[in-house]
């Protein structure tokens, strides 16, 4: 495998509301999913009121060849993180949080009640915040889709694809499923059509650039509004080989064909992830929706 190109090195976390904002974490015990994912982009999602946060503990049922997650028997729900994600809300001053989550086939609404529970917690403490959902499939589990949008309807309703059609029995654990997850996300804007609906792709695990495409089609078929593209990195030698690495051009041919098919929002690029940016394009969908 080649040796990572140059467009990957990413820069060291700066700015005075980063730095305070990790210290208040700290001194309250509080973690994020920014930190414990070391994602390349916590500064800047930082430094303009954004953070994401993972909920229903730290296992996953599932085991995606792509994630570096741990998998196994789950522990059971904890009643107090929600109030923890709310404070960190609180402390953290945001304007914007993106609540995801860990699969939990273990639990009969996979989850749902717990991120109700969380919404509502958050809310209560910054009633101004939006609010983004990367959520699991819920294991086909139309009803517990509509409790959440009725109980805790999020402004962004999230759920990643992660590749195309054709690798995704591969890529992803059995139980997920390519046109489940297309199917899930055209069912949440049905339900509640003002949300607006978000995937996510990652290239570099075998994909053509004709699937991709196929890919992107599919998404906008299905009603979904903002699209994130980013690069496949192998987070442990157990997971999946990087096939490739996508040069810039090819991120910015992608958004441009992603940009014409309706998305209202894209970000593609080597060190892009699901929740990049995810305020801007939120504020820029709305703007979008309001002057149509």
């Amino acid at each position: 495998m080649q040796p990572k190109p140059s467009w990957l090195k990413t820069s060291i976390p700066h700015g005075d509301v980063y730095f305070n904002i990790r210290k208040n974490l700290r001194a309250h015990g509080l973690v994020t999913v920014c930190e414990e994912a070391k994602c390349p982009n916590i500064g800047e999602c930082w430094n303009t009121g954004t953070a994401t946060f993972m909920v229903l503990g730290d296992t996953c049922t599932r085991a995606c060849r792509f994630c570096h997650v741990k998998t196994g028997k789950p522990p059971a729900v904890d009643a107090l993180e929600p109030q923890r994600v709310a404070d960190s809300v609180r402390i953290m001053n945001l304007d914007y949080a993106v609540i995801t989550m860990v699969d939990r086939d273990d639990l009969d609404d996979g989850g749902v009640a717990h991120l109700v529970a969380v919404v509502k917690a958050v809310r209560a403490a910054k009633p101004q915040i939006k609010v983004e959902l990367l959520t699991s499939d819920f294991a086909g589990n139309i009803e517990a889709l509509k409790h959440l949008l009725t109980e805790a309807p999020p402004d962004v309703f999230a759920h990643n694809i992660e590749t195309i059609a054709r690798l995704s029995p591969r890529v992803r654990d059995a139980r997920a499923s390519y046109q489940r997850s297309l199917q899930l996300l055209q069912m949440a804007k049905r339900l509640r059509p003002t949300l607006f609906t978000k995937s996510a792709l990652m290239l570099g695990l075998g994909e053509e650039r004709e699937e991709v495409k196929a890919a992107l089609q599919d998404l906008r078929a299905h009603a979904v509004d903002l699209l994130t593209i980013g690069q496949y990195m192998r987070p442990t030698p157990k997971h999946l080989r990087v096939k490739s690495y996508a040069p810039p051009q090819e991120f910015a041919e992608l958004q441009a064909c992603a940009k014409e098919l309706g998305f209202l929002g894209v970000a593609a690029g080597a060190l892009v992830r699901s929740s990049y940016r995810a305020r801007d394009f939120y504020l820029a969908a709305s703007k979008h929706k309001q002057s149509c």
